[in-house]
């Protein structure tokens, strides 16, 4: 029996080649079999359609189709980002070219919990993550999965900042992985702050920094997850310092602006944060995943240091090979920076801000269109790209019901959020090629599926 092709070496690309003609192929086949953003049925047709695809999960014989077959199926099943009316959350359509860097990754497969096994993407890494961690205005950056792996970091670099414990103070608009993040490391109860406005009031968060003992981190956020709104930064990174806070700064939706000309001085005071949370799958069009945390301090980083002989002996390091364990609370980790670097390169930050300033007026005009619809109600105008509204005096049962249906029926893809004490459709436009008329087409939808 011949043995299969690898994806790297001397042979690979000519392996590959026929393989990415299948992919595409049935890409294009299942896409076209959903026909819309979601496939309609539900959970239980999506389920029953891909357990039909799978069948046998490890035959004794193995299936030549079996590329194509579960490609296909996972196209026909999938939610599209790409697709104008694919519009709930924080899911971008990822660039071309930097799902094509994804894939030499993947063909090459370095791995960054040691030099020698990543020679270059370790240098390509160390040089993209401090270019963007000076574009935040601070010193260096660290890969991450995402926001949720940023804010763990964030939160463990200051806990041993401070000798071992730090009481987490936030806004009730925080991101839920920072509360989580101070029970996995077994800090106090996040104090939270109400934001009856849905941004951190600087004189509520002054009653309560007063009140406390310290040592202190402020959470601050810049792109809330559920409305796209931004604390004010300079006012809450001027506390900090009077009161001799740390101040870490989610802008894992908003640090996008700092590409845009246009929107940049919305993240002014960024540069005050110890740490900030930056997330370049969502304003940034890249494929999952492609997160960073940014550091002041790089002296800081310390604290994640480890030693394994057999990945940073210390003669090793002596000699001049760089030390990568303590880069990342991971060990095996993929070279996420390639697929960043290649965008960067690419586009430029002209490019990149171009895109930005595309759907942040995407937005505006969606909100416009629903302020001058008798039949919907806007929540506010927007601050980044998301929008909330809702069927004008309905109550919340009904709005949940208009999503669930859109849904089901694979016509559109809305969130869900609460503000103001009443539940609101949620529509977040990541997707620079989306055209003024899908605007129209999605609120045809909702009031077609609004109950008379």
């Amino acid at each position: 029996m011949s043995l299969p092709p690898l994806a790297s070496g001397p042979g690979g690309p000519d392996a590959l080649r026929p393989l990415l003609d299948t992919v595409l192929d049935a890409l294009a086949a299942g896409a076209a079999r959903r026909g819309g953003p979601l496939p309609a049925g539900g959970p239980d047709g999506v389920a029953a359609r891909v357990a039909d695809a799978l069948g046998d999960v490890l035959p004794d014989t193995g299936d030549p189709d079996a590329l194509h077959t579960l490609v296909q199926a996972l196209a026909e099943g999938a939610a599209d980002p790409a697709d104008p009316l694919c519009a709930a959350h924080l899911h971008c359509p990822p660039l071309a070219v930097a799902t094509a860097a994804d894939l030499a990754a993947s063909a090459l497969n370095p791995s960054l919990d040691s030099w020698d096994q990543s020679p270059a993407a370790s240098a390509l890494e160390a040089a993209v993550a401090r270019t963007l961690a000076r574009t935040a205005g601070l010193a260096d950056a660290l890969v991450t999965t995402g926001g949720t792996e940023s804010n763990q970091l964030a939160l463990l670099l200051a806990r041993e900042a401070h000798g071992g414990t730090v009481q987490l103070v936030c806004g009730a608009g925080a991101h839920h992985s920072l509360a989580r993040a101070a029970w996995l490391l077994g800090l106090p109860e996040p104090v939270v702050v109400p934001t009856p406005h849905g941004t951190l009031d600087p004189a509520t968060l002054h009653e309560a920094l007063t009140a406390l003992p310290g040592p202190l981190l402020v959470a601050a956020t810049a792109g809330t997850t559920d409305a796209g709104l931004i604390d004010p930064l300079p006012e809450i990174a001027g506390l900090c310092t009077a009161h001799g806070a740390r101040l870490h700064i989610d802008a894992a939706y908003g640090g996008g602006l700092l590409f845009s000309d246009r929107h940049r001085d919305r993240l002014a005071g960024l540069e005050a944060a110890h740490t900030v949370t930056l997330d370049l799958h969502k304003l940034g069009w890249q494929p999952v995943a492609a997160g960073l945390l940014a550091v002041a301090r790089p002296h800081e980083l310390a604290a994640l240091r480890q030693r394994a002989d057999y990945l940073n002996a210390d003669d090793d390091t002596e000699a001049g090979l760089p030390d990568l364990l303590g880069r990342s609370l991971r060990t095996t980790r993929r070279p996420d920076i390639l697929k960043i670097a290649v965008t960067l390169k690419t586009l430029g930050r002209s490019g990149l801000g171009a895109l930005v300033d595309q759907v942040c007026a995407r937005a505006r005009e969606f909100a416009s269109l629903v302020q001058d619809h008798p039949g919907l109600e806007l929540h506010a105008r927007p601050v980044i790209s998301t929008v909330l509204f809702r069927p004008a005096d309905a109550d919340d049962a009904t709005v949940a019901v208009v999503r669930r249906r859109l849904l089901q029926e694979g016509r559109a893809v809305l969130g869900r959020a609460r503000a103001d004490g009443r539940l609101w459709l949620k529509a977040t436009f990541l997707n620079p090629h989306a055209r003024p008329d899908d605007l129209a087409h999605l609120l045809k939808l909702v009031e077609g599926s609004t109950p008379a």
